[in-house]
């Protein structure tokens, strides 16, 4: 059975305790933060342009992040179409903190500057055993090698000069976890290689850090209970400012859904104690069928007309179990907001 609101407020009183996090004011660029109102994280997709009435809806909140294909229909690229987002919303707020997306390994189509560099240099992407293209589970994306260093390069120009744009205020880094947990490598292009991926993410992240650290956010898709990670992933994170949620709240690894969850908030809880930045990803749908379990990226279509609020009050009371200073969440039905029942919608 899961945990209800009662339950979890009880475990709120119990955990909380006054001035447990660390003082993070030193550090630049952080977003603006207020317990006046619940604290609001943003993480969307549109590949064409966004309309005034969304931009003014997307500007209310204070850490955004624009998704891979954002304006990419109408601008050309992802890159295009990122800036000309962030600009504009900057235009209406510019204390809004606006990330750009980029994968730390998968080759998502759209992005101009990577169809380029592999036009250029086309052994950059990566490749099984047998010399064919290693793919992700819809058999068309690929992948970087990150073994190489002129990839490793690459990837660290392209991220410096996006977030150089003084619209930009930092990198949302994605799929952090499937370099770093061997099995996702593993089982398409062998443990060596697995190995050396991993290897070079890693160097990769100390140079971000070491360019980019002291004036950028950078979040990371990196908290997660897994086996493989000593420490739930918080190993990780002293290369981020802070980690995006995901994959939060459901059974796996032979743990009850509870005790998953649990260990989820345990994780959380201790890293925003830390002073890192939180954004939580909590789906108010039900996952899709063709979705990885527990990834909120896309969901089932949900009837706005119907009663949500046990479902928001859950999810926001998970929250608030984890949250301090510089927490942020995103209920939500899937990121692609033309699909969004409840895109341009607040709840109470």
């Amino acid at each position: 059975m899961k945990y209800n609101i009662i339950t979890l407020f009880i475990i709120t009183l119990a955990c909380v305790t006054p001035n447990m996090a660390q003082n993070v004011e030193s550090t630049k660029n952080l977003p603006e933060f207020s317990w006046d109102t619940m604290p609001l994280y943003m993480h969307l997709r549109k590949a064409t342009t966004f309309t005034k009435e969304e931009l003014k809806f997307i500007a209310k909140h204070p850490l955004i992040t624009f998704e891979k294909t954002t304006g990419s229909r109408t601008y050309g690229s992802t890159e295009k179409g990122t800036i000309k987002a962030a600009q504009a919303v900057k235009k209406l707020n510019p204390n809004a903190k606006i990330l750009y997306y980029k994968n730390v390994v998968i080759n998502w189509p759209s992005y101009k500057e990577d169809e380029d560099f592999l036009n250029k240099h086309p052994k950059g992407i990566l490749v099984d055993e047998q010399g064919e293209k290693a793919l992700m589970p819809n058999k068309k994306t690929g992948f970087f090698d990150l073994s190489q260093e002129k990839v490793r390069d690459y990837w660290l120009d392209h991220v410096t000069k996006m977030t150089n744009n003084p619209a930009i205020d930092g990198l949302f880094m994605d799929a952090n976890i499937k370099v770093l947990a061997p099995v996702f490598f593993n089982s398409r292009v062998g443990i060596e290689k697995q190995k050396a991926i991993e290897t070079g993410y890693l160097s990769m992240m100390e140079e971000l850090n070491h360019r980019l650290g002291n004036d950028n956010l950078l979040i990371a898709n990196i908290l997660r209970v897994r086996p493989e990670f000593k420490d739930v992933g918080r190993e990780y994170l002293k290369f981020f400012s802070g980690s995006y949620i995901e994959g939060f709240e459901h059974q796996s690894f032979g743990m009850s859904y509870e005790d998953y969850l649990a260990k989820g908030i345990e994780a959380v809880q201790k890293s925003a104690r830390e002073g890192k930045i939180i954004a939580m990803s909590m789906g108010i749908g039900e996952a899709s069928k063709n979705a990885e379990e527990g990834i909120d990226d896309v969901r089932n279509k949900i009837n706005i007309n119907n009663d949500l609020t046990k479902r928001i009050d859950y999810i926001l009371a998970i929250f608030l179990v984890c949250a301090e200073k510089y927490s942020y969440i995103y209920p939500h039905d899937g990121y692609g907001i033309e699909k969004s029942a409840v895109w341009l919608k607040t709840f109470p």
